[in-house]
């Protein structure tokens, strides 16, 4: 599959369980850094929307935990994103151990914004990134 964002990382010892194994939790902080480090890469800042009272959350998260990543693996998270609805986006996600490229896990994060009222919409700004994937 063809990622429009790759993000490298190294487990740490302590993201495992006493099984020694990365504790299932860990793999949502892979998933989120990769999000913001995709959203800025592309210039959106999470600070600046809150400042203009516009709150990107997640609403809905399918993880599929495929091969067990190990203290010391190198692995690589990438990424796709897909509107899914009028107000909602979803962020396909990967997770591959890079010495081999197996499948460790597959994810689809939903997402959408909410504006100060609390209702759900889709801002400008990311609007822009499905019209540039055209």
């Amino acid at each position: 599959m063809d990622f429009q964002f790759k993000l490298d990382f190294k487990v740490r010892d302590y993201e495992c369980d006493i099984q020694g194994v990365v504790n299932n939790s860990v793999y949502q902080n892979y998933l989120e850094h990769t999000r913001h480090e995709f959203l800025l890469s592309t210039g959106i800042d999470f600070a600046e929307l809150a400042s203009q009272q516009i709150n990107l959350v997640v609403v809905r998260a399918e993880l599929d935990y495929k091969t067990p990543l190990v203290s010391g693996d190198v692995f690589w998270v990438g990424l796709n994103l897909e509107r899914s609805s009028k107000v909602r986006f979803d962020f396909i996600q990967d997770i591959y151990r890079s010495n081999d490229d197996k499948l460790a896990l597959k994810a689809k994060i939903t997402g959408t914004a909410v504006n100060e009222r609390g209702r759900p919409f889709v801002p400008d700004i990311i609007e822009q990134l499905f019209n540039h994937n055209n």
